[in-house]
């Protein structure tokens, strides 16, 4: 099953998008864009960066557990992971975002 993104409006009306593995789970979280154009930019950048291993900076929360932020090349952030348990369960979702970003498959969502 391959991987798609999930493009939604917020409470707020503005466009957001998940990027999804094949069992719907989600692996990477955008940012909040001002317009869908916006959001459908920032999932074509993820599918451009999210192939390089090199964009991807991982980071711990406060509550020292690992997550990951994909980074364009001029080092804006384009996506989050959620919070992991482990360091190895984070290599594994970066491994699915790579695995999973060139997805062509966009499902809008109503709001």
């Amino acid at each position: 099953m391959n991987g798609y993104y999930e493009l939604k409006t917020t409470t707020t009306g503005k466009p957001m998008f998940n990027l999804k593995a094949g069992n719907h789970e989600v692996i990477l979280t955008s940012e909040v864009y001002e317009s869908k154009a916006a959001a459908l930019n920032g999932i074509e950048s993820v599918r451009k960066n999210g192939v390089n291993a090199a964009a991807f900076e991982k980071k711990m929360s406060v509550k020292n557990e690992p997550y990951f932020v994909l980074k364009a090349a001029n080092g804006q952030v384009i996506g989050k992971s959620e919070m992991y348990s482990s360091e190895a369960a984070c290599d594994n979702g970066i491994a699915s975002v790579m695995r999973n970003c060139p997805s062509e498959k966009i499902v809008e969502v109503a709001a």
